[in-house]
């Protein structure tokens, strides 16, 4: 397996951290944050080498997800001292290094021989680079994801449903590959019963207070053909946003959404779907593969009952981009053992434990091993996913875009306000009036 590390730099992390100024006993202790979900379950089992080699005591900070962005930006934007490392989203990087939130890592990467050309493109681009594409880098992938789904593929081998199934739509119950598939399936579940219990098609996002509801209607718009920009950097939205291919995305997850979800499914966003889909109430979930180690291991549930796949593809295959980088906040009191755990981090060997133990490697050398997309039953299934994602606005204004698309979205879809095209078109407005606040539009 290729290594990170230039030789000189193999001398091990107490080494490392007391060649910058700390000796293993007086190394101090280093709080990272993160959202409260099974991956920090098992980067703090991770972390725990790193205590060992180190002699640096890791602590903790993680917050729930719909409380999660509010809790790390007012931290970062106050000058508050909590966290030294720090796992953020994706669309957080524009903001965080204009801010001053983050450190800059490119001599260190320099330094420690840690070059980014090891990591999946995709998660480079969109987890540590600001300006979105260039060579300045603010985090080191940490956590890839992206939106997949669950399904319980017990009930799809049943050969009775098998049989009416193919009756009804000449072709065989199984995994969907576009959007017009997946709502067959959802709407031949939908009011069934199964097992003397009444079940429902899907679970889908439409959450309105954070993020769900976009990032589960861009699953279905990016796969339509959705575009924020007619060309990128231009920030001319006309004619992308509001596209064809665009509205009738919108248009066909509110169909989705009248026809196949829970009763009263109208603010949901992860944990509503894997309660759902834990109790047995719906045939599919909607949800990010981040999840998926966790369900797989899930007594009633899991195992052979459970099955995932791949965002469908309706005009271009394409899924919604999750996942965070790592950074080191700019406000450390520990810089020196802030940077020690990235250099850690990145580690082949590392990497490679992070997969095991139910984190996501962006790293190359784990991702291209022959034997990975064997090593879990989703692993596959997250290479195709990754290999196709796409993601919000990333620039620094970036709560004020998603405040807005969460608004009209909503409206739409649950409020059943207006058109989708009505929808689209004030949403262009809104985001107009963002841009032009930023100096990026001209009056």
């Amino acid at each position: 397996m290729k290594t990170l590390l230039k030789p000189a730099a193999a001398l091990g992390l107490a080494a490392f951290v007391a060649a910058v100024g700390q000796s293993k006993a007086e190394a101090a202790d280093l709080t990272l944050c993160w959202a409260a979900w099974d991956p920090a379950n098992a980067l703090v089992e991770l972390s725990k080498d790193f205590e060992k080699q180190s002699g640096i005591t890791m602590k903790f900070e993680f917050v729930p997800w719909p409380n999660f962005a509010d809790r790390m930006l007012n931290e970062m934007n106050s000058g508050g001292k909590l966290c030294d490392l720090l796992i953020g989203d994706s669309q957080w990087i524009g903001g965080a290094a204009e801010n001053g939130n983050y450190v800059k890592l490119n001599d260190f990467f320099d330094k420690e021989g840690i070059k980014m050309s090891d990591f999946a493109p995709a998660t480079v681009y969109a987890y540590s680079t600001w300006p979105k594409g260039t060579p300045n880098y603010w985090a080191l992938p940490a956590m890839g994801d992206a939106n997949g789904w669950f399904y319980r593929k017990d009930w799809f081998a049943r050969p009775e449903l098998q049989a009416e199934f193919k009756a009804k739509y000449n072709r065989d119950l199984s995994v969907p590959k576009t959007w017009d598939e997946l709502k067959q399936v959802a709407e031949f579940f939908q009011g069934r019963d199964i097992d003397g219990k009444k079940v429902y098609g899907a679970a889908i996002f439409t959450e309105r207070a954070s993020e769900g509801i976009t990032m589960g209607a861009t699953s279905a718009l990016y796969s339509f053909g959705f575009k924020y920009e007619t060309e990128p950097g231009s920030y001319r939205m006309e004619g992308a946003v509001n596209s064809d291919d665009a509205v009738k995305g919108l248009e066909f997850y509110k169909s989705l959404y009248k026809c196949c979800t829970p009763p009263g499914y109208t603010d949901s966003y992860m944990g509503e779907g894997l309660d759902a889909f834990k109790s047995g109430q719906v045939a599919m979930m909607m949800n990010w593969f981040a999840f998926m180690p966790g369900m797989y291991k899930d007594e009633k549930v899991g195992g052979e009952h459970v099955g995932f796949f791949v965002n469908p593809a309706q005009k271009v295959a394409a899924s919604t981009l999750g996942g965070q980088g790592i950074s080191v906040v700019a406000n450390t009191d520990n810089m020196d053992g802030a940077l020690a755990y990235i250099k850690w981090f990145a580690q082949p060997d590392v990497q490679k434990k992070w997969w095991s133990l139910g984190g996501y490697s962006c790293l190359n050398a784990v991702l291209n091993d022959p034997s990975f997309k064997d090593s879990q039953p989703f692993a596959g299934q997250f290479l195709e996913a990754m290999a196709g994602v796409q993601d919000f606005w990333q620039e620094p204004a970036y709560a004020s875009l998603l405040q807005a698309m969460q608004k009209r979205l909503h409206d739409y879809v649950v409020a059943d306000q207006g058109t989708a095209k009505e929808a689209l078109d004030k949403l262009i407005v809104d985001w107009t009036e963002t841009f032009k606040e930023e100096g990026k539009i001209n009056n």
